[in-house]
C-alpha cells in the first residue's frame, strides 16, 4: 500500500537543483527547459548551467527551480525521466 503522507527531508518552498543528462544534440536543452517550465513556470532559462561530458557526447544541465512541494518535484522527475532525449535525472 502506498503511503500518501510520505515524509520528506526537504522544507518547501526552497531552491532545488536538478541535474539532467542526455545526448549532446541541439534540441536537448530546449526540450529540458520546456519540461521544467511546465512544472515550475517561474524558472529562468538563463540560469541553466551546461557542462559537456569529457568526450563531448553527452550534456549535463543543472536547473535550479523554486520548488513548492514534493508533488511538484515528483511530477517533474517523472516527466524528465520519461523524455526520449534524457538519459539520467538526479
Amino acid at each position: 500500500m502506498a503511503d500518501e503522507t510520505r515524509q520528506t527531508l526537504i522544507e518547501f518552498p526552497c531552491e532545488f537543483p536538478i541535474k539532467i543528462m542526455g545526448a549532446r544534440v541541439d534540441e536537448f536543452a530546449q526540450a529540458v527547459v520546456a519540461v521544467v517550465l511546465k512544472h515550475a513556470p517561474d524558472f529562468d532559462p538563463a540560469t541553466v548551467q551546461m557542462r559537456p561530458s569529457s568526450k563531448g557526447n553527452y550534456l549535463a544541465l543543472t536547473c535550479t527551480i523554486h520548488a513548492v512541494s514534493q508533488a511538484q518535484l515528483d511530477a517533474l522527475y517523472r516527466e524528465l525521466s520519461a523524455h526520449a532525449l534524457v538519459k539520467v535525472v538526479l
